[in-house]
C-alpha cells in the first residue's frame, strides 16, 4: 500500500510558504524591485497592494489559496496512488 499524504499538514505548509512569498515580493515591491511581478500580482489577487495592509491582507488570501492548492493535491495523490 502507497503511502498517503496528509491533507491538512501539506495545505498548512503550502500556506505558510504562500503567505512568506507574498511578505517578500511587497517588501521587494516598496523596494522598487521585481516590479513585472507586482504588476502580476496586483492582477491576480484581490486583496494584495503595496501599503502595509494590503501585504497583510495579500498574504492571508496568499495562505488561503495555498492551504486549498496544498490539501487538493495530497487529496489527489492519495485518490489515485
Amino acid at each position: 500500500m502507497a503511502n498517503k499524504l496528509n491533507g491538512k499538514a501539506l495545505g498548512y505548509s503550502l500556506a505558510i510558504v504562500s503567505a512568506l512569498c507574498m511578505l517578500l515580493l511587497g517588501i521587494a515591491g516598496n523596494l522598487g524591485w521585481y516590479q513585472g511581478m507586482v504588476d502580476a500580482m496586483l492582477g491576480m489577487h484581490q486583496f494584495f497592494s503595496l501599503s502595509f495592509l494590503g501585504i497583510i491582507t495579500g498574504m492571508i488570501e496568499a495562505a488561503f489559496w495555498g492551504f486549498i492548492a496544498g490539501w487538493l493535491i495530497a487529496w489527489g495523490y492519495n485518490r489515485f496512488a
